[in-house]
């Protein structure tokens, strides 16, 4: 029997979270690792925005910074459990990606780009001048999840590096299981569309609008999904996670690694998650040499890493 591309996509996915802590020589890396499936359910959403529907989006760390604060705050103030505050997090994002959607992507091309990047600057402006609520530039505790301690009373005890490489994996895998059944969905196959050509996607009868506002909307759950799990995490969050310069690596990530493919896209994440740890023994070039390999990727492999190596050695994308 053979498998499909999502079915593949999955498994090789599956595997890489399953099999890479038999390497792992220290509880470090259990961290480092965590970071990346943050990171990666983050870029999915960019997939979704940009790689199916060609959408670009400077200030998506925005969503991220309110899914992390909702975490943070909503425990506190309205007694939530950590995890329906994260829910409640991903809703009130939904909601502002559609309020805020509905004018932005009328806007085509690089002014889309400065208005999203406005909408997460202001965000992050929020979050570090409203120190009254939210602890302002100090950043903010976050309450425990309390999943860790329920396992262990059930005789599965893992290290909390452990624990949390393993459950952000689990959502990794459950976010990338969803946006493949996106993509090969009608709404997908109308989002794709649109990334070829609004004026042709509205010829065979696709609302280009509600399509966009779709997108907008779906990849900021990811965002704000991504940015609740770090906060959970790390029970500590600053503003740094609203920062521009989250936004611009989180689209970084997608284009490296490749931004029309669910697999290349968290290779993406994985690479630049990865890279500035290997880099260290560069010291103060450090950022030197991470800049010339993204440019060295963008000029020769022009669909993302992952894609263009695939087709290299088999013929056919990732």
């Amino acid at each position: 029997m053979r498998l499909t591309t999502k079915q593949t996509t999955l498994l090789v996915l599956a595997l890489i979270i399953a099999a890479t802590p038999f390497f792992f020589p220290s509880a470090f890396y259990f961290r480092v690792g965590s970071l990346v499936f943050v990171n990666g359910v983050a870029v999915l959403g960019i997939v979704i925005l940009t790689g199916f529907a060609g959408q670009i989006s400077l200030g998506h760390a925005g969503f991220a910074g309110i899914g992390a604060y909702a975490s943070a705050l909503a425990p506190v103030h309205l007694g939530l459990h950590p995890a329906f505050a994260a829910l409640l997090g991903a809703a009130l994002s939904a909601l502002i990606a559609y309020v805020v959607g509905r004018p932005i992507l009328r806007l085509k091309g690089y002014y889309l780009a400065v208005a999203s990047l406005g909408f997460g600057i202001l965000v992050s402006m929020v979050l570090s001048n409203e120190a009254w609520l939210t602890g302002g530039p100090d950043g903010i505790a976050v309450a425990d999840l309390g999943l860790r301690q329920a396992l262990g009373h059930m005789g599965l005890k893992l290290s909390a590096p452990e624990f949390w490489y393993f459950f952000c994996g689990l959502c990794l895998l459950v976010g990338a299981w969803l946006a493949l059944n996106l993509h090969d969905s009608p709404t997908g196959r109308a989002l794709r569309a649109l990334h070829g050509s609004e004026i042709a996607a509205s010829t065979v009868g696709v609302d280009v609008p509600r399509a966009k506002l779709q997108a907008f909307v779906i990849s900021a759950v990811y965002a704000s999904a991504s940015g609740s799990l770090l906060a959970l995490q790390n029970k500590f969050i600053t503003p740094d996670v609203a920062g521009y310069m989250h936004s611009i690596e989180l689209v970084t990530m997608a284009v490296l690694g490749g931004a029309g493919s669910v697999l290349g896209a968290i290779f993406g994440a994985g690479i630049l998650t990865l890279l500035p740890q290997v880099l260290t023994v560069f010291a103060e070039y450090e950022q030197v040499v991470l800049g010339l390999v993204m440019m060295l990727v963008m000029i020769f492999l022009r669909e993302g890493l992952l894609p263009s190596l695939m087709r290299q050695f088999t013929g056919r994308g990732a």
